[in-house]
């Protein structure tokens, strides 16, 4: 049973009953869009309807709570009842968080449904369509990651029908589930990098997708692991092939170094990021403040009338935070008549810097640290992701970001060794 925004608690009393159901999960979503839940028996349907599930949120991950905070609630939207296809005895609902019966204001999904709401008060309504890339990897036998087909091994693999072919087992099964789900899975492929794929399905409105985002990556990734598999959205796994994108093909976006920190929020996502021309085939992943049309060298490409596509966000984003971010600067953009100018047709990899000087063309922030220092002094952002307690989200989201760099930052890489052990 698919998403519906027409459906009931009744309807899903109905169906849980009729269609053999025995457990449900309540899941909700931390900061980084870590899927969190907990399992439900169906006879309890009406308490987790009613009462929703508790949880203790510090234990839950990056949203806002400390040990000495009240329990948290997961209320389940029973719009988004959803059977899971591969085990057909469990149902999910996507929930909100509440704390002693009020919205919580770090919850993801409550942050982009405040959006949503603005943006309604204006006449308009986000729809997006994203485009989730992953590997299909195993563990090797020295502990490390390779491909789960052997083979997939051409120098230009994107589109082979060959890798594709090997991997129809998986693959179809994933499409099959989707189509399953009600969302109309109308395409499968081989993406540039070997043992990456893609696979898509029809838009919807900003919250719908990002709720199927979810439930996509978690699906993949569980179907991943009952064969022995791993299947990865991170942005950039391997230092020599393109890296995973979701790229969100939008109604309205604009103002991209203020929120990149957000749709690329981890320190993996600004290797995939490239100035010049990519080391990694081609890398689908612009570092430059641009729009243009049927180019993907741009950050914003506009490849059909009405449709806008952000070609950097990437997989590592949290669905509900990144709508968040690209609707606030559209929605910014609209209200102050920002002029975007002229659109440009220059394929962007081969532009130098002085050029792109000229052009009045900015680069985006070269690393994590980078970009929540662009977030840190954008008010858009700050109004657009709400506070509690006199405590802005954004600046709750750079803390915890500045502590990913740091950690990231003491480590020591192999590359140091190798450049510096023996050089002085």
């Amino acid at each position: 049973m698919a998403a519906n925004k027409q459906i009931s608690g009744d309807d899903v009393r109905k169906i849980v009953a009729d269609e053999g159901i025995e457990f449900l999960f309540a899941q909700f979503v931390d900061m980084h869009g870590k899927p969190s839940a907990k399992l439900v028996p169906a006879h309890h349907l009406d308490d987790l309807i009613n009462d929703g599930a508790g949880f203790a949120g510090f234990a839950a991950g990056d949203i806002g709570q400390t040990p000495d905070s009240p329990d948290m609630i997961a209320m389940p939207d029973v719009s988004t009842f959803t059977r899971l296809p591969w085990l057909p005895n469990i149902g999910r609902f996507a929930c909100n968080v509440t704390v002693e019966g009020e919205p919580w204001p770090f919850c993801p999904r409550t942050i982009l449904q405040n959006q949503i709401a603005r943006a309604a008060e204006l006449g308009y309504e986000l729809r997006i369509g994203a485009e989730l890339e992953y590997f299909l990897l195993r563990r090797s036998a020295d502990g490390g990651i390779e491909l789960a087909d052997p083979l997939d091994d051409l120098e230009q693999p994107c589109y082979d029908m060959r890798a594709l072919t090997r991997n129809l087992p998986f693959v179809t099964e994933v499409a099959n589930n989707i189509t399953a789900l009600g969302w109309d899975n109308y395409a499968t492929d081989h993406e540039d990098a070997n043992g990456q794929f893609e696979q898509n399905w029809d838009y919807a409105d900003a919250l719908t997708t990002c709720d199927r985002s979810v439930f996509f990556r978690y699906m993949v990734e569980s179907m991943a692991q009952e064969r022995g598999l791993i299947a990865t959205f991170m942005p950039k796994p391997f230092g020599h092939l393109t890296g995973n994108g979701c790229h969100f093909h939008m109604s309205l976006t604009a103002n991209a170094t203020a929120y990149i920190g957000i749709t690329a929020p981890t320190v993996n996502s600004y290797k995939r990021l490239v100035v010049g021309e990519p080391t990694s085939g081609s890398t689908w992943a612009p570092a430059y403040v641009t729009y243009g049309y049927n180019n993907r060298s741009m950050m914003l490409r506009i490849p059909d009338e009405g449709r806008i596509e952000d070609r950097t966000v990437d997989g590592s984003c949290n669905p509900y935070l990144a709508a968040t971010a690209v609707l606030a600067a559209g929605l910014d953009g609209i209200e102050r008549g920002l002029d975007p100018g002229d659109p440009t047709s220059e394929n962007m990899f081969k532009t130098t810097a002085a050029e792109r000087e000229e052009m009045g063309i900015m680069t985006l922030p070269a690393n994590l640290l980078d970009a929540t220092r662009e977030l840190e002094r954008n008010d858009v952002m700050r109004k657009a992701f709400g506070s509690h307690d006199g405590r802005d989200y954004i600046d709750y989201f750079i803390e915890r970001k500045r502590v990913e760099w740091t950690t990231f930052h003491e480590q020591i890489s192999k590359y140091e060794l190798d450049r510096y052990l023996q050089l002085f």
